[in-house]
């Protein structure tokens, strides 16, 4: 009997410590749902909080048999009850104190922002930036500094912000920080379908960054109310606001910064962020828009294949432009070759206004007011918008 509470223990102490953390991380295999109706960020929520009690449990069953062989085996047996309890005690501290999210990416510790350098000469200010502005207020966050920490919480025009970035879904999001009325504080926890979760300071819910849900805990099915935002270079969001405040390198973390060096381009050298070139591919680039309840996506090779018309800067780059209708309105949808896009509602007209070349017969458009949108990895938007549709384009 000793010999199985023995075994059972040392399970209990092994594969749940194993699990909570296996089942939130990249690991191989671990971002899929399990063969059953349980997923597993519900069983690694409820084994995130409960496993004090399994530990407990566990050492519980382990402790007499380990005092008896201790005391009255002999040397093989000794060590037969010592390896597994190393075995414990290591994966008890590298599953908590070098696998956890929140140990791999710590959050920012001197939080700067200073005035942007501008005006820029071409070849400067080509780092992408998350950038919000509420109540004239201009904030821009470089997405290789948010990309580490996941998250910055800030204050932008007297209102509590939380921009956030996932670079395994290439997902950039800006939300309002407020739940039931009182703003909360959050720590990266993990990742659910291969995209950033984050766990609340009060009632210890998980939140998905690519859609602001809470997907387990106390507070499931509630949603983090999304603040605008846009992805463009620091120069072209400092044109746009001059008087723009830039998130500056903390630096406490520059190593780490430089571990997302080519990130923007796309060309890191990581399974997990770099890109795939090829149109249609998971980590292939895409442009997602929901707009009057319909989902569309939009192939970021696609879009770069039309001919590009000059903006009115010269320092600018060239944009590409597709024009599209979707949820009963016109839309164009905008990138430039330095990474940035917009999506607006947008007005047919005869005016001299903006010409976009033969493929579109020589129609012309007014751009009027942005529509939310988001650039990410095509795995990432048809997970997490399941009934969209691809935009094809006509001849």
């Amino acid at each position: 009997m000793r010999p199985l509470l023995f075994l059972l223990g040392i399970l209990l102490l092994l594969v749940p410590e194993i699990l909570r953390v296996y089942y939130i991380m990249p690991f191989p295999g671990s971002q899929e749902d399990v063969a059953t109706d349980l997923r597993q960020v519900d069983l690694a929520y409820w084994l995130h909080t409960n496993i004090w009690w399994v530990r407990l449990i566990g050492l519980a069953l382990i402790i007499g048999p380990c005092l008896h062989y201790l005391r009255h085996g002999n040397w093989w047996k000794r060590i037969a009850v010592v390896l597994p309890i190393v075995l414990a005690a290591t994966v008890f501290y590298l599953f908590n104190y070098k696998f956890m999210a929140d140990k791999m990416f710590l959050p920012v510790e001197q939080k700067v922002m200073t005035s942007s350098p501008g005006p820029f000469s071409r070849g400067e200010g080509v780092s992408l930036v998350i950038g919000v502005e509420r109540n004239g207020d201009a904030r821009a966050y470089p997405i290789e500094l948010i990309g580490y920490h996941h998250q910055v919480l800030d204050t932008v025009g007297g209102v509590a912000v939380m921009i956030t970035y996932c670079t395994v879904c290439r997902t950039g999001r800006a939300f309002s920080p407020v739940v039931n009325g009182e703003t909360e504080t959050f720590r990266l926890v993990g990742m659910d379908h291969n995209n950033a979760m984050f766990e609340d300071s009060r009632t210890k819910s998980w939140w998905r960054q690519a859609t602001g849900e809470c997907i387990a805990g106390p507070l499931k099915g509630h949603v983090l109310a999304e603040v605008p935002s846009q992805q463009m270079t620091l120069a072209e969001w400092s044109r746009a606001h001059p008087n723009t405040l830039v998130l500056r390198p903390d630096p406490a973390f520059l190593d780490q910064y430089a571990g997302l060096k080519d990130y923007d381009e796309g060309t890191i050298a990581s399974s997990l962020e770099g890109r795939d070139t090829a149109s249609w591919q998971p980590k292939s680039w895409v442009i997602g828009v929901v707009h009057n309840g319909v989902a569309r996506a939009y192939d970021w090779n696609g879009l770069m294949d039309t001919p590009p018309y000059a903006k009115a800067h010269p320092l600018a780059s060239p944009e590409h432009l597709i024009v599209d209708t979707l949820g009963g309105d016109t839309l164009c949808v905008n990138v430039n070759d330095a990474g940035g896009f917009k999506v607006s509602r947008c007005a047919v007209h005869h005016d001299d206004l903006l010409n976009i070349g033969d493929a579109t017969s020589q129609v012309q458009y007014t751009q009027q007011e942005a529509i939310p949108a988001s650039q990410e990895f095509w795995h990432s938007w048809r997970t997490f918008h399941p009934n969209t549709t691809r935009y094809e384009k006509r001849p």
